[in-house]
């Protein structure tokens, strides 16, 4: 994937472009998102997850849905938030926004850094490229993106279909952009 095969596909700003191209290139490169297909379908949807990659934290209200991540919920059991503030503190980051202080800690075991002590790492471009790729590898998203099946894809990354409008909207703009 070039600069300008990224440009076209993310349709960013020059500056955007600047932050985000070697931090995603590399994630690439070291997780085998390396077709045309995964290419553009990890773009559309990291894409539509930080608002065109402006965001990489999400943010925080808290909404009912942000407070079922605070314990003793059940969803934050699952998550692994056992402390209060562990929903706050473990939300979603990166770029397709890792959430909870069990993923935090599985990731940042994979990716060698420390997120539990430090999870703003995930808002730094290389942090949050490699993460969001170590979670799709991990995730079987490649062989969805081969497969063609965005909405399973949109699923499994989003746990729903929120936002497939925009999802499939980008989507259709990086498949061009990658001759698909």
């Amino acid at each position: 994937m070039t600069r300008d095969d990224f440009l076209a596909a993310a349709q960013l700003s020059d500056t955007l472009v600047e932050q985000w191209y070697a931090p995603i290139r590399a994630a690439f490169d070291e997780f085998d998102i390396s077709t045309p297909a995964r290419l553009a379908a990890f773009i559309a949807q990291a894409g539509h997850e930080t608002l065109g990659f402006t965001l990489t934290r999400e943010l925080w209200g808290p909404t009912a849905a942000q407070l079922a991540y605070e314990p003793p919920s059940p969803k934050a059991a699952e998550l692994g938030n056992v402390r209060p503030g562990d929903g706050r503190r473990f939300r979603g980051r990166g770029l397709l926004q890792i959430t909870g202080r069990a993923n935090y800690a599985a990731c940042g075991h994979a990716l060698g850094i420390d997120l539990e002590t430090q999870p703003e790492q995930l808002e730094q471009a290389l942090a949050a490229a490699r993460a969001s790729a170590w979670w799709w590898h991990g995730h079987g998203c490649s062989a969805l993106a081969d497969s063609g099946d965005f909405v399973a894809l949109t699923k499994r990354i989003n746990g729903g279909v929120n936002g497939l409008v925009d999802r499939q909207r980008r989507w259709e703009v990086a498949k061009a952009a990658f001759g698909i």
